[in-house]
């Protein structure tokens, strides 16, 4: 640009007169000397922006790391975790429509700060139940007891009907735990702490999205976009690790002495300390709402050099879509258009066919995420602990990867909407294609003794607790409702030292040994009474190197998916009008989470019914699965979801199609534009060469202008 011409702008920057009742241009696009300090209140915005979404993503990385914690914790199945994990997204439906379409017409970052104090409220108020509820009591077998008697692991047979663990206690406190057991419920507070989550959570995305991309270069946004999701990525890192750190703890430290507790951090009962990162994830929301508060309304619209006073589609419509200064935005006017704007929004066929696709695609994810820690505890007889250090440390980089790879494609190759969706759909079938491979990668069912295999040890599932019982422990008192497994000497888990027919012991806590055990000697090549040890015996000697394939796989998977979603965002963002951007983003918003409420519960309810062994509560009703089938849980878990990632494919392909067509028209309807002006040109040389023998060259002063 030369030097005049920036004089020019200089002058009409500064002495412009700015029509009543309209704001100041000078506010929107600034001029180059003050390019730098654009670029400062840009990235200031970037920063606080990245570190909510960090906020957040740590919040429910950490979630999902105690989401098999919280079912052993209150003693609820799968399917009732699923509803507390879902109560996110409904927390979502209820304002993210308001919010997205009022929201984008008011003080936007005020509003995102206003969504992380309350974000962080309910964090908090998830970890309150472990101050309020008793010490947690689990299942196990201990050499101490209340009685002055010593009981045997065999109890001898008698006529009571009772099981032992009332046989035990007091009618007046069986009578006061019960009474206890069924008032207390103290998981809706967690269910309402998530649900205040999802309603602090709800405006960060679409309103923090869009006031990113209406400010920042258009070449540009692609690139802040995949930032701003890569730093939400690194949360869930966070909060994996975190819960792989608390899950090492004890539940109940620092209310109980660590020297009698009886089990270990391997013991399907163990719950670790899940109460505590909620603590800390919670002053991390209240911290990230700090800088929104100062932040302005708008930020000054950043230009190139070469066309400073040119104004793009979208910078357009950010000058006429701000409220002029000095004027109120009237809540009724706003109202009036709501209805047509979401017409105007539905009936894109573009973006309603992204919605469906995406809307399959997160249920997919939703379901897979939220159990895949169970997952790798029940098919690789993991601890939780090292489940969630595996998927904070290995598997989430690989998605934060993927999307900045997403972005940085974008960028580079500067595709367009077709190549997004290209990028979008190629990424999809590849991913899904590799999750295939897992179906062969799981591990066969550890040997239960009456659950899936018999007592002589040949291949059996059984889900009746009847199978449990066997002659070698018919002259034993066993109660079929107990989960405390012993490993035997023959390599079989026993659900209890009693069904072992075991008739001593010795140590104390995790060091148990139990002698003359009349089942573990029934195996062929054992002979007589056998011994065992507390605990589950281990998976077969081929599952750890079955393991590290799975996590191999599972990278390349989670790298391959995430490289569409950086092309994902953008082709949502430029298939819509740019005053419905806003809306358009929050009403995905909406769908994404409104659909995906159902995946953790329909996941939960299929995985439930691959359950061989149920724990009791104190007063009888069922609990947490204590032991499911591995080859069932494997099925029902990759089956799920392989076939919604499969039916978001097809949507991905018609979506891929009508772009085709659109460009295709586009294209010719530019290649008409171009003929019908090239033989304008034409016709006007033609009728100036006729006339140049009767007229003198100049006067014809149209001639040099056409030509």
């Amino acid at each position: 640009m030369d030097t005049s011409s920036k004089e020019n702008i200089q002058l009409f920057c500064k002495n412009s007169v700015q029509p009543a009742g309209r704001s100041s241009l000078k506010a929107d696009y600034a001029c180059p000397e003050e390019k730098q300090a654009c670029r400062g209140e840009l990235k200031v915005f970037l920063g606080a922006l990245s570190f909510v979404y960090f906020a957040k993503a740590l919040t429910e990385g950490y979630l999902k790391s105690t989401i098999t914690q919280i079912e052993r914790r209150f003693d609820i199945p799968s399917s009732l975790v699923g509803v507390i994990d879902g109560s996110f997204e409904i927390g979502n439906l209820l304002v993210i429509t308001f919010v997205s379409y009022f929201g984008a017409k008011l003080h936007r970052p005020k509003i995102i700060g206003a969504g992380c104090l309350i974000m962080g409220v309910g964090t908090l108020l998830i970890a309150m139940p472990q101050f309020f509820m008793g010490q947690y009591r689990y299942e196990r077998y201990s050499s101490s007891s209340n009685s002055t008697l010593s009981i045997s692991p065999c109890l001898p047979e008698t006529n009571d009907p009772r099981p032992i663990s009332v046989m035990e206690k007091p009618q007046s406190k069986v009578n006061n735990e019960c009474e206890t057991d069924a008032g207390s419920s103290m998981w809706v507070y967690v269910f309402l702490g998530n649900l205040l989550r999802g309603i602090g959570e709800t405006p960060i995305q679409p309103l923090g999205i869009t006031y990113l991309d209406d400010f920042a270069h258009e070449d540009n946004a692609a690139f802040y976009i995949g930032c701003v999701q890569t730093v939400a990525i690194i949360g869930p890192i966070f909060g994996f690790l975190l819960g792989s750190l608390c899950a090492k703890l004890y539940v109940d430290i620092g209310f109980v002495h660590l020297d009698h507790i009886t089990m270990t951090s391997k013991d399907p009962q163990w719950v670790g300390a899940w109460w505590l990162g909620y603590l800390i994830a919670g002053m991390v929301s209240l911290l990230a709402a700090v800088p929104f508060w100062f932040l302005p309304k708008t930020l000054p619209r950043c230009c190139g050099q070469e066309n400073c006073h040119s104004s793009s589609e979208k910078s357009k419509f950010i000058t006429d879509y701000q409220t002029p200064c000095g004027e109120k935005t009237k809540i009724v006017e706003m109202a009036r258009d709501f209805l047509p704007s979401l017409k105007n929004v539905f009936g894109n066929p573009v973006y309603f066919l992204y919605l469906c696709a995406s809307s399959v695609q997160f249920n997919s994810l939703f379901g897979m995420v939220t159990y895949k820690p169970k997952y790798i505890e029940q098919q690789y007889g993991q601890s939780t602990s090292k489940a969630n250090f595996v998927i904070g440390l290995i598997n989430i980089p690989a998605v934060a990867l993927g999307i900045f790879s997403g972005g940085i494609v974008m960028k580079k190759f500067r595709l367009g909407v077709c190549g997004a969706a290209k990028l979008y759909l190629g990424s999809s079938v590849f991913g899904y294609l590799l999750f295939l491979s897992l179906f062969a990668l799981g591990c066969e069912n550890s040997d239960v003794a009456g659950l899936t295999v018999t007592y002589q040890g040949s291949k059996l599932v059984s889900y009746q607790q009847e199978a449990l019982f066997s002659d070698c422990n018919s002259r034993c008192k066993c109660s079929e409702t107990k989960w405390e497994p012993m490993c035997g000497e023959n390599g079989i888990t026993y659900a209890s030292a009693c069904l072992a027919g075991c008739e001593s012991f010795t140590g104390n806590g995790t060091n148990i040994i139990f002698y003359n055990c009349t089942c573990v000697g029934m195996k062929p090549s054992q002979s007589g009474n056998s011994s065992g040890i507390a605990g589950r015996c281990p998976k077969d000697n081929g599952c750890p190197q079955r393991f590290l394939y799975f996590l191999v796989v599972s990278v390349i998977t989670s790298y391959t998916l995430s490289l569409g979603g950086i092309p994902g965002y953008i082709l949502l963002l430029r298939c819509i009008k740019p005053q419905l951007k806003s809306f358009a983003l929050g009403i995905y918003t909406l769908a994404v989470r409104v659909l995906g409420i159902p995946a953790p519960i329909y996941f939960g309810v299929f995985i439930d019914t691959s359950c061989l062994k149920w724990g009791l509560k104190r007063c009888g009703s069922r609990g947490s699965c204590r032991l499911y089938d591995s080859n069932t849980f494997r099925h029902i878990y990759l089956g799920l979801t392989v076939m919604l990632g499969t039916m978001s494919i097809f949507l991905s392909i018609a979506l891929l199609f009508i772009l085709k067509k659109k460009c295709i028209t586009k294209y010719q309807n530019l290649i008409t534009t171009r003929e019908r002006a090239a033989i304008a040109t034409r016709n006007g040389k033609e009728n100036c060469t006729t006339n140049d023998h009767l007229l003198h060259p100049n006067d014809c002063p149209q001639r040099e202008t056409q030509l």
